[in-house]
C-alpha cells in the first residue's frame, strides 16, 4: 500500500513539471515567434500651429480725467452722467466775470492806444515829432494788445470741452463749488473703440507682429471676438519673461465693457509645410529622441529632432522625410533585429 501512494505522488509531480515546461514554451517572446504586426503611418506634408491662451484685459482706447486748468466757481453744468457727448462739447462753465471786466477795460484803452499811434505817426511824416516818441505809443498799443490776447486765453479755460467724442463718465462735484486743478470733474472714454491688453511668453516674442489678427471670448458671452494687434512693449518684463501687447477691438454696438476680463487665443508657429507625428511614436531617452520606421520588413532607429507639440502629434524637425514610413505600435516589443509585418496604415 505504502508502494503504490509513493508511486502516485512521484507521478503527480512528473506530470506537473511536464505541464510548467508547457506553460513556459507557450509564453515565449512575441519578437521571436515570427514577424511582428505592427501598424504603420506614411509620413506626408501638413499644416501645424502652436496655439497659447492667455489672459487679457479690455480698455477704452482713450481714458481721461476732467480738470480744470484755473481755480473758479462752477456756474454751469452741462453734461449728464453717463451721457454720449461730442468732440469741443462745453461741458462746464466756470465764473468768469471779473476777467470779462478786464477785458472791457483793456479794449478801451486799446481804442484810445489806436488813435494816439495813429496821430503821431502822422505828425512823424511831417517831422512833428521824434521817431522816439513814436516808437513809444507803438509799444504800449502792442502791450495793450498782448494783454487783451492773454486774457482771452484764462478766459477760454473757464469752459471746460470735451477732448473727443466720448462717454462721460460719474462727476465728483456739484454746481457752485469751488474747484481747482487739483480736482478731478469727471471722466470721459472713447467707446466706439476699444483696447485689449495682454502679455505673451518671451519664446514667441518674435511672432507677434503689428496688424495681426488675434480672438478672445469674455465670459458669459458665448461669441468670439476678434482684435487686431497695435503694438507690443519696446522691452521683456524681467520678473515675469512676458511681453505685453495691446490690441485694438473696433466695438461699434458697445457691446464689451472696459475692465472686463478677456480669455485671449493666438496661434503661433504656423508651418504649412512640416511633417508631424503621433505622439505615442516618439521614444525618449536621455539625450536624444527617437523614431522607428519600417524599411522593408525591420526596423530602423532614428535620432529626431521635436518641435511644435500639440495634444495628439508633435512635429518632427529633423530626422525623417515626407513618405518615410513610421511605426506606430509595438514599439515596447521592437528589437534591432525584429522581423516585421504590417498590420494598419495610418
Amino acid at each position: 500500500m505504502k508502494k503504490i501512494t509513493i508511486l502516485a505522488a512521484i507521478l503527480t509531480v512528473f506530470i506537473s513539471c511536464n505541464e510548467k515546461k508547457s506553460t513556459r514554451t507557450k509564453t515565449t517572446d512575441p519578437t521571436k515567434s515570427g514577424p511582428l504586426s505592427v501598424d504603420v503611418k506614411v509620413l506626408v506634408r501638413d499644416t501645424v500651429a502652436e496655439s497659447i491662451e492667455v489672459a487679457g484685459n479690455i480698455l477704452p482706447y482713450e481714458l481721461t480725467e476732467i480738470r480744470p486748468e484755473i481755480s473758479g466757481r462752477i456756474v454751469s453744468l452741462n453734461f449728464k452722467e453717463g451721457s454720449t457727448v461730442q468732440k469741443n462739447t462745453v461741458l462746464l462753465k466756470l465764473f468768469d466775470g471779473d476777467l470779462q471786466a478786464q477785458l472791457k477795460k483793456l479794449q478801451v484803452q486799446q481804442q484810445i492806444a489806436d488813435k494816439t499811434e495813429e496821430r503821431q505817426r502822422e505828425l512823424l511824416k511831417i517831422n512833428g515829432i521824434s521817431q522816439q516818441d513814436y516808437d513809444l505809443s507803438l509799444l504800449q498799443l502792442n502791450n495793450i494788445k498782448a494783454d487783451i490776447e492773454l486774457l482771452k486765453v484764462n478766459i477760454s479755460k473757464t469752459e471746460i470741452k470735451a477732448p473727443y467724442t466720448g462717454r462721460i463718465g460719474l462727476r465728483n462735484i456739484s454746481l457752485g463749488a469751488f474747484v481747482t486743478p487739483s480736482n478731478i470733474i469727471t471722466s470721459i472714454s472713447q467707446v466706439d473703440q476699444k483696447k485689449i491688453s495682454f502679455s505673451i511668453p518671451e519664446k514667441y516674442s518674435n511672432q507677434v507682429r503689428q496688424g495681426m489678427k488675434v480672438q478672445f471670448g469674455i465670459e458669459g458671452k458665448e461669441m468670439d471676438y476678434f482684435a487686431t494687434v497695435l503694438a507690443s512693449e519696446s522691452v521683456i518684463e524681467s520678473q515675469t519673461r512676458n511681453l505685453k501687447i495691446l490690441a485694438t477691438i473696433n466695438d461699434d454696438k458697445n457691446e464689451l465693457v472696459p475692465g472686463t476680463f478677456a480669455k485671449v487665443s493666438l496661434t503661433l508657429g504656423e508651418n504649412t509645410n512640416a511633417v508631424s507625428v503621433p505622439t505615442q511614436c516618439i521614444i525618449p531617452s536621455a539625450r536624444s529622441k527617437q523614431l522607428v520606421l519600417y524599411k522593408n520588413g525591420e526596423p530602423q532607429f532614428v535620432n529626431v529632432t521635436t518641435g511644435i507639440r500639440s495634444v495628439d502629434n508633435v512635429q518632427i524637425t529633423d530626422g525623417v522625410q515626407p513618405g518615410d514610413t513610421v511605426i506606430v505600435t509595438g514599439l515596447l516589443f521592437i528589437r534591432k533585429d525584429s522581423k516585421l509585418k504590417i498590420g494598419k496604415i495610418q
